[in-house]
């Protein structure tokens, strides 16, 4: 088992040493043994160790607050779920602990350089419902983009392509002549000299799809850490937020039917904290 586990978990994790301290054990609670046999369709379970993180800067605002829902406005860099080197900066740990709400769950996700919106419901017998808009594609997503302003750029425009991750980047591509799967409609709001400020309503959801479709426009976004190259950005360092803000969600209750939304009280450009 000890062997499977090298193979298979992350090269930061050093599987020798919770193997030697019985950190990983099974559903049973039974710690993993080196020399066990692997077993398929086995949960293996363990806690690694977490860094000392530094507190992601910006203010965490709510924006609006009820029994079933909370609509929190977060900074540039905060993640909104644990994940890799961000546990206790990430907006679903700091909520539930500042609103005394343990069940609290985000419905979706920003990436964790993209400031604005986020709609949580309270407890978990709300998930459901809040969580089939999104999948539905019910919920009205609209976000601004400070990006370079193209004269020979007409707007509005719908770029649509398809979308895929590129494994173990942590970025994504375009691949040419794939079924669609990524559809973003692109408008001008207003000339700033050089800049834009583009106004981008996503009608799918895939990872990183507004950088791209703005850099496929030839207007990358302002301090993107990743696109069109990779800066190779240090995950502290909070000097540069990312100018793309999610600004507006719009959506029909589907508990009682009422037509919601939210606007961010955040303004382009977005100032590092």
């Amino acid at each position: 088992m000890g062997a499977w586990l090298r193979d298979h978990v992350d090269a930061r994790v050093d599987v020798a040493g919770l193997l030697a301290e019985e950190r990983f054990v099974y559903a049973d609670a039974a710690p993993v043994r080196e020399g066990d046999a692997y077993r398929p369709h086995v949960f293996v379970w363990f806690h690694r160790d977490l860094r000392d993180e530094p507190v992601v800067p910006g203010e965490l605002s709510v924006v609006h607050r009820d029994e079933r829902v909370v609509v929190v406005d977060k900074p540039a860099f905060l993640s909104t779920v644990p994940r890799g080197r961000h546990v206790t900066q990430s907006l679903v740990v700091r909520l539930r602990d500042e609103l005394g709400l343990p069940e609290l769950t985000p419905m979706h996700r920003l990436d964790r350089v993209t400031s604005g919106l986020v709609l949580c419901a309270t407890q978990r017998r709300w998930r459901a419902a809040y969580q089939a808009m999104f999948a539905d594609g019910t919920v009205r997503k609209t976000y601004r983009a400070l990006a370079p302003w193209r004269a020979d750029l007409t707007t509005p425009v719908t770029v649509r392509d398809h979308v895929a991750p590129v494994p173990r980047t942590g970025r994504a591509r375009v691949v040419p002549g794939a079924p669609v799967n990524a559809e973003t409609l692109v408008e001008l709001e207003e000339q700033r000299g050089d800049l834009g400020v583009y106004r981008l309503s996503p009608r799918t959801g895939r990872t990183h799809q507004l950088r791209l479709h703005l850099l496929g426009l030839g207007a990358p976004i302002v301090d993107d850490p990743l696109y069109p190259v990779d800066l190779e950005v240090d995950v502290d360092d909070f000097s540069r937020p990312l100018q793309l803000l999610a600004a507006e969600l719009d959506f029909t209750d589907p508990v009682d039917g009422r037509v919601r939304r939210f606007v961010s009280p955040r303004r382009l450009p977005l100032e590092p904290a």
